[in-house]
């Protein structure tokens, strides 16, 4: 009885781990396929390379590792400085050159640091409008996708880029006092003042561009002027609070005159389809409304603003109309009208009191300062109004 019983616990174990096998088959492949990508990433895909653009640890198509690459084996000193403080504490001095990329983190605070910093050779790389404002440049359109010759204005720049020739597929143009490889609107290579240059030329400073062309020469000649190199890579959380950019620093100058143009020939036309429509004309509407429902209406009015004295004085002189007409006597309310008159009439038609029918009929009687005076009045007018027919 023994041996049958070994034999079919032998069997039922691997039938067992092969059901846990399928039962957990996707889980555990899930689990080891993310374990090889967390290895490829942190081992073999250099896990501390930057994908920012222009960015000398950056080796994609887009970045700047193959520039920094060339200048550090050329004998230049390349430090990478990723914050204003850093900058601060280079140790910049007339001996070194520095470049800087992501220029449109920079800011006016950014800015003055940087002018601050006393480097011999100042390179900015594709600034947007405010910066190259800050700069003493001015975007003046996007650049072409064209190569250009150095047709350098400037002493310095003649020496330095004559003769050679870039190629770049965007970036902008500028104008500045001097400059190199002008376009269709400006230079490629502006330098609004001595020792700082802007550049807009993406494709002179990225590794996917540097082969064309004279981009190299161009770049190593701007660049290795000295033999230390300091890359700074602007970072907007170095801005100071009055940095913000408003909406006129990121506009064009010539773009500003076509606004106020465009804004004039709108309030011109707004003054003319106005002048059109003509003065407002008054048109009877064909509406009935019955006496009832403006008298209730009104009523509710003066309850509401808890105007008795109004009240009274229409009572008074609907009871003053209806006491003229019937009697026949000019209505007192009308020009020429005199009150007193109709109340002596109506006094010595009923044989009242001149008081009593005055306190009902005068226009400046004392008016009512209850409700239930209110109503007394118009009860007491109703009863001289039948008084009135009754005779």
């Amino acid at each position: 009885m023994s041996a049958p019983s070994t034999s079919t616990t032998g069997t039922a174990a691997p039938r067992g781990r092969l059901r846990l096998w399928q039962r957990h088959r996707s889980t555990l492949l899930i689990v080891v396929g993310l374990a090889l990508a967390v290895f490829v990433v942190l081992v073999l895909g250099g896990g501390s390379a930057s994908t920012g653009p222009l960015d000398p640890d950056n080796p994609g198509h887009l970045g700047g590792r193959a520039l920094a690459q060339v200048l550090d084996d050329q004998g230049v000193e390349v430090d990478v400085v990723r914050s204003a403080d850093g900058l601060d504490g280079a140790g910049v001095d007339a001996g070194t050159t520095v470049l800087v990329t992501s220029a449109d983190s920079l800011g006016e605070s950014t800015v003055e640091r940087l002018r601050a910093a006393g480097a011999g050779h100042v390179v900015v790389a594709v600034p947007g409008q405010s910066v190259a404002s800050e700069l003493g440049a001015e975007v003046v359109g996007p650049a072409s996708d064209a190569t250009e010759q150095a047709a350098c204005q400037g002493a310095g720049l003649v020496a330095l880029l004559e003769g050679l020739e870039i190629r770049t597929g965007e970036g902008y143009e500028y104008a500045a006092r001097s400059g190199c490889f002008s376009g269709d609107l400006g230079a490629l290579l502006a330098q609004p003042e001595d020792g700082l240059v802007v550049l807009g030329a993406t494709d002179v400073l990225r590794n996917g561009g540097i082969l064309q062309a004279d981009n190299a020469a161009v770049a190593l000649r701007l660049l290795g002027q000295d033999d230390r190199l300091v890359w700074y890579v602007a970072d907007a959380a170095d801005l100071a609070g009055d940095d913000a950019v408003s909406l006129g620093t990121l506009l064009p100058d010539w773009l500003r005159p076509a606004l106020w143009v465009l804004a004039l020939a709108l309030a011109g036309l707004v003054v003319w389809r106005a002048r059109r429509l003509g003065p407002l004309a008054t048109e009877p509407l064909p509406v009935v409304v019955r006496a009832i429902e403006t008298t209730r209406s009104l009523g509710r009015l003066y309850r509401r603003a808890d105007d008795r004295a109004h009240a009274a004085a229409s009572l008074r002189a609907a009871g003053r109309a209806k006491a003229a007409e019937r009697l026949r006597l000019p209505d007192p309310d009308r020009r020429g009208g005199d009150p007193h008159a109709l109340i002596r009439d109506v006094a010595r038609h009923l044989g009242r009191p001149v008081t009593e029918v005055g306190y009902l009929l005068h226009p400046e009687a004392p008016a009512p300062t209850t409700d239930q005076d209110l109503i007394s009045l118009a009860t007491a007018l109703d009863e001289l109004d039948r008084e009135v027919r009754r005779t």
